[in-house]
């Protein structure tokens, strides 16, 4: 099988080697000197031995990398059809010498045009075939040369050459200098990379200080420089200039080599560091071990673990499943990968709060004065929390109780929740529901998952340390759903109190009670949480504050707190009562007291400012500063609705409070009837628009209106602010009144907003919101409200201040409306 194998290769080289193709020359820029005289490295000529001649017509073999440089040995290994042509050529030949030419573009082609000028003709000593694709050649590289034609053929590149025969010279003390120069930079490369130093000592061996052109070429090649770098250097022909450039490159050979050296060492000296550290270690571990003073990890585990069970309660079945993680834990290795997923296992289990109850405090009196200490305003919500205690402290628990608090941004949800721990003297924990997609955040990952962790519930109960807590969850209304999931079903155990006794995380995988934990729910709107999960919850709604309470809460809260995280004091920022309404009018007037906070950073920053540069004592802020620190105002004064017939005032409720709005109503004289709306209005609201035209049309006759007014007219409704996207049915019965004020050309009563849901007949619906809206028409300024008869009972449930100087009639038709908004007192 050898000899066939040998046998074929040499076939496939004759084969090469009898080909015949048609050469094309490429004439290359022709040289100055056109005799075939040597030329010597420093510029002169000289004689050379005919034996020493090489040819002038050479294979090309084209090299990607790096060049060589006469007088070093080189191996290849050529592998491809025309790079095998050359080598045998050149094997064939006298001289045995082929050319080895740097490409400028190792990833491009073999061509012409991709060679450099200057190469080195090497002879080949010897060729050993790898197989029939693959020949491994030894070369000597004798000489340079430039390129002076080359032909391109089948065969491959043959060019005709000009060598530059290397000489010797008559060394003088400035090529010994340089050549010393160059030995001394050998010798601190072999200090700094002891890989190349066999290498520089044969090479030192066989050379001398009267060849400093062959010493620099060999320098040259021992350095890492790149491949257009060492051409420059074999371009060089004179002596001197070639010396100083291998001088310039070996200096920066060092100081990497340096730079190098200095790494490693430091790499060396930190991982010598780490193994002292931890032989020490392992050392002192082994002597206290001797001693009795510390014992193995597995056992001090297994001994923490057991300490933790004396002070718990756990359930039976929790007992159980410890009692068989612990000897399923003695008997693991501690290399073994379920080793730790045991003791986490067993570290959550044990360090869980079973059976510890922080005592709770039913003080009325206490629970009372923290409420009105932290909040103000908000009475029928706190009255709803002391009764809540006061039931507790007859039952003697308040298990089994979760509160919903829901209300615009702002108005203390999250406080009140912390204010609630407070009174009971039970700890607090809050996370928040928004966003959460995953059903694993709540019930926890099976043990089987990499980097599973118990749900939020569980790490609560670690976290207070105590199994009875307060815990809030905020957002509620934001909470989504995705194919990990659905976390709102997920929380139906958690709320439901005929469950949550027996709560299983998948995580735990055994019951833990969380009936006696006081969950607090906030959310903005109860309309996108899901209806299975409100029935769960007692919702205590937080309508917001008027104008009064908020100027109480910034002169007892937010301007005390205000000032001091900005390291003044009271007396230094004083904001005037007028300022202050001005304030919250302008720039604040959502139902909560976020934005009238960030107000008021806004005031005493600017404030500050002025303290630093002007050196000012005191900075008062009257009302005509307002404007200047804050801008203009983002809010435009809330006045009344304008007294002509058509316009009529509204009262909306929207998640961030009630609203005042203005229904229009216009008429324009045509053949052909028609009706529009305008305002970004809502479905609902649309449809409460067309209910109110088809109303009012309907009993023309009974209003005392035109009986022909909607035949010769095209009527236009419209809500102002066109930009806010409106909805709901409470402008019914404003509609309405808009359009027969409009027909009988007479106003409504002066300060009068209503608000009610109106049907076919002219019955008029109970709505929501009725705080809120109350609250709008109290900051607009209205003195009288219309409501349906439905929230009769809502109104009355109200705070007296809110009541206090509104006149407010109940309505339970449509009529009853427009006597009192159209008719006479």
């Amino acid at each position: 099988m050898e000899s066939e194998k040998s046998k074929s290769a040499e076939k496939k080289k004759k084969l090469y080697r009898n080909k015949r193709s048609k050469k094309k020359e490429i004439p290359l820029k022709p040289s100055n000197n056109k005799r075939s005289t040597t030329k010597k490295k420093n510029g002169g000529s000289g004689l050379v031995l005919a034996s020493k001649l090489l040819p002038t017509r050479i294979p090309i073999l084209a090299i990607r990398q790096r060049p060589f440089f006469p007088g070093l040995p080189v191996p290849l290994e050529i592998i491809g059809e025309n790079p095998l042509n050359a080598i045998d050529w050149a094997s064939e030949s006298t001289n045995k010498t082929l050319g080895l030419v740097l490409m400028k573009d190792p990833s491009g082609e073999e061509v012409p045009e991709n060679l450099h000028r200057v190469g080195v003709a090497a002879k080949i000593i010897k060729t050993v075939d790898v197989d029939s694709e693959v020949l491994q050649v030894l070369t000597n590289c004798l000489e340079r040369f430039t390129i002076k034609r080359i032909e391109v053929g089948e065969e491959g590149l043959f060019a005709q050459v000009e060598y530059h025969y290397a000489l010797e010279l008559s060394v003088n003390m400035e090529l010994k200098a340089c050549s010393l120069a160059i030995i001394s930079c050998l010798k601190e490369l072999v200090k700094l990379d002891p890989l190349q130093a066999e290498a520089i000592k044969i090479f030192l061996s066989r050379s001398s200080l009267n060849d400093p052109g062959k010493l620099a070429d060999f320098a040259a090649h021992l350095t890492t420089a790149e491949g257009v770098e060492l051409q420059e250097i074999l371009e060089t022909f004179d002596v001197r200039t070639r010396i100083n450039r291998v001088l310039a490159l070996l200096h920066r050979e060092l100081e990497l080599s340096k730079l190098q050296r200095k790494i490693t060492k430091q790499i060396e000296e930190k991982i010598s560091d780490q193994q002292r550290n931890f032989f020490l270690k392992e050392q002192l571990k082994a002597i206290k071990k001797e001693l009795g003073l510390e014992k193995e990890g597995k056992t001090t585990e297994i001994e923490k673990f057991e300490e933790r069970l004396v002070s718990l309660q756990l359930s039976p079945e929790a007992k159980q499943t410890l009692d068989e993680e612990l000897e399923k834990l003695k008997v693991l290795e501690p290399i073994s990968p379920e080793y730790t997923v045991t003791r986490n296992y067993l570290d959550w289990l044990t360090v869980l709060p079973w059976g510890k109850y922080s005592s709770d405090s039913y003080e009325l009196g206490q629970a009372r004065k923290i409420l009105n200490r932290d909040h103000f305003g908000l009475e029928d919500v706190k009255e709803r929390i002391l009764e809540f205690i006061a039931v507790g402290k007859m039952k003697g628990d308040i298990s089994g109780s979760i509160l919903c608090l829901v209300g615009p941004p702002g108005v203390g949800k999250t406080s009140i929740g912390k204010s609630i721990a407070s009174a009971l003297g039970r700890r607090f924990y809050r996370f928040s529901l928004g966003g959460m997609r995953d059903e694993g955040e709540i019930k926890g990952h099976r043990r089987t998952y990499i980097g599973a962790m118990p749900g939020k519930f569980i790490q609560s109960m670690k976290t207070v340390g105590t199994a009875n807590p307060v815990i809030m969850l905020d957002e509620i209304d934001k909470i989504g759903s995705s194919f990990h999931g659905d976390p709102a079903s997920a929380l139906l155990e958690v709320l439901d109190p005929e469950q949550n006794s027996s709560f299983r995380d998948h995580y735990l995988d055994v019951p833990f009670d969380l009936s006696n934990v006081l969950f607090v729910v906030t959310a903005n709107h109860t309309e996108t949480i899901p209806l299975a999960l409100l029935d769960r919850m007692e919702v205590i709604r937080l309508a917001g504050y008027i104008l009064e309470e908020k100027m109480q809460i910034a002169r007892r809260y937010l301007i005390p707190k205000v000032v001091q995280s900005h390291g003044l004091n009271r007396s230094q920022v004083k904001i005037g009562e007028r300022s202050l309404r001005n304030m919250i009018n302008g720039y604040a007037r959502e139902a909560g007291v976020r934005s009238l906070e960030n107000v008021i950073k806004k005031i005493v920053r600017k404030s500050t400012l002025e303290l630093v540069e002007k050196a000012k004592k005191k900075i008062v802020i009257n009302t005509q500063d307002v404007e200047s620190y804050l801008g203009k105002p983002v809010f435009a004064s809330d006045e009344l609705a304008e007294h002509i017939p058509g316009v009529v005032s509204g009262l909306a409720w929207t998640n961030l409070g009630g609203v005042t709005l203005q229904v229009e109503a216009t008429a324009v004289a045509s053949q052909r009837k028609g009706f529009k709306q305008t305002g970004q209005l809502g479905v609902v609201m649309v449809e409460s628009s067309e209910i109110a035209y088809s109303y009012v049309m309907a009993r023309s006759k009974e209003l005392g209106l035109e009986s022909n007014f909607f035949d010769n007219h095209f009527v236009h409704l419209h809500v102002p602010a066109g930009a806010i996207p409106k909805d709901g049915p409470s402008a019914g019965i404003t509609m309405a009144t808009a359009l027969v004020s409009l027909i009988k050309k007479k106003p409504s009563k002066k300060g009068l907003a209503m608000t009610g849901e109106l049907t076919l007949t002219g019955r008029i619906l109970p709505i929501g919101g009725v705080k809120e809206k109350v609250i709008a028409a109290r900051r607009a300024k209205y003195k009288s409200v219309i409501f349906p008869e439905g929230n009769r009972k809502d109104y009355e449930e109200l705070p007296a201040h809110l009541k206090r100087g509104l006149k407010v009639k109940f309505a339970s038709h449509f009529d009853e409306v427009c006597q009192w908004a159209l008719g006479s007192k």
